[in-house]
């Protein structure tokens, strides 16, 4: 799950909480070429200000009508209340008409939101860097939370009435070093909707950019306290083998997803050759530090590496999360 779609989350309670009717919408199946995949989240207020999105756009207008009518019914009749099936793009011309490209089809499930307490817990759990599956009954309504595995993808059983999303903490990257660098790299992770921390104990390298935290003490403490987990990316740019190669010591003993740093190929030789030989750690280990850091693009200036540590970041991100998703035993509706 994308941290836009627990955003949509965030938004949707903060207008209940305000008074207002809300109403969810989930991505439920996608056939062809959907924009947005199984998962994603629109939350549409009764008066018709929406937050997220479910196609890129395409059917977004008549979501917002039916989603109106369906709070303004459910306001009089508890029928009305209960979650809805809709499909958009059964034949070629409804697809044409919606603007689904490729003839592609949505699948959703349109549901009012009766209750937000699930959000608040669900929200508080994801900010612990937990997953969480949610799951709704179809047929009343309700909702239940539970705690997930990666891997877990979104279920539809039909035949018990059950969907079953899951939520999962937000992206975040750890850089080492605050110079010209890494503040590029981090206004451009925070683009990327990367939770931007920054670590760098020398006091004349200065970063303040809105959005970023940097955390103080030594970086090695810094990724240790940090308990870096399969969404969390770590970054050694200092270039000082003091600074960098004990952060990296923990990083890759760590479940981070990337571990990278910068330097030539001959530097990374060498500190590998340190890494293995004084801090005892195992090929494997090793095998997992990206660097040169970042792909292979022909980068010069700051912002041009940082592109292409990013592109690297996200790269082996979305490889995880295909692995992820075709794991054993789970079922994934797409």
């Amino acid at each position: 799950m994308e941290s836009l779609d627990l955003r949509v989350l965030a938004d949707a309670l903060a207008w209940k909480q305000a008074g207002h009717g809300v109403s969810l919408v989930t991505v439920v199946q996608t056939w062809g070429s959907a924009p947005r995949p199984p998962g994603a989240l629109l939350a549409v207020r009764a008066d018709g200000v929406v937050s997220g999105s479910v196609s890129g756009g395409c059917v977004e207008d008549d979501l917002i009508s039916r989603a109106r009518a369906a709070l303004a019914a459910g306001a009089h009749d508890e029928a009305a209340a209960r979650p809805d099936m809709i499909v958009y793009g059964v034949d070629p011309d409804e697809a044409a008409r919606f603007g689904l490209p490729c003839g592609g089809t949505l699948r959703l499930v349109q549901e009012p939101l009766r209750d937000a307490g699930w959000i608040v817990q669900l929200l508080a759990r994801t900010a612990e860097h937990r997953l969480v599956a949610r799951t709704l009954d179809l047929a009343t309504g309700a909702v239940s939370l539970a705690d997930a595995v990666r891997g877990q993808g979104l279920v539809l059983d039909e035949q018990a009435q059950r969907l079953t999303t899951v939520f999962g903490p937000r992206w975040r990257l750890l850089v080492i070093g605050a110079g010209q660098l890494s503040q590029a790299l981090a206004q451009m992770a925070g683009l990327l909707d990367f939770e931007v921390l920054v670590c760098d104990p020398r006091a004349e390298y200065v970063l303040d950019l809105p959005g970023v935290q940097r955390l103080p003490g030594m970086p090695d403490d810094v990724v240790r306290e940090l308990l870096p987990d399969a969404h969390t990316a770590i970054v050694a740019l200092t270039h000082d083998p003091k600074l960098d190669d004990l952060a990296l010591l923990e990083a890759l003993k760590s479940a981070a997803f990337y571990v990278g740093a910068l330097g030539s190929r001959r530097n990374q030789a060498a500190r590998k050759q340190r890494l293995a030989e004084h801090f005892d750690l195992s090929a494997e280990e090793l095998a997992r530090l990206h660097g040169p850091v970042g792909l292979a693009i022909g980068a010069k200036t700051p912002a041009e590496i940082a592109v292409a540590i990013l592109a690297e970041i996200v790269q082996v991100k979305n490889a995880a999360g295909a692995r992820a998703s075709m794991t054993p035993g789970c079922t994934t509706v797409a």
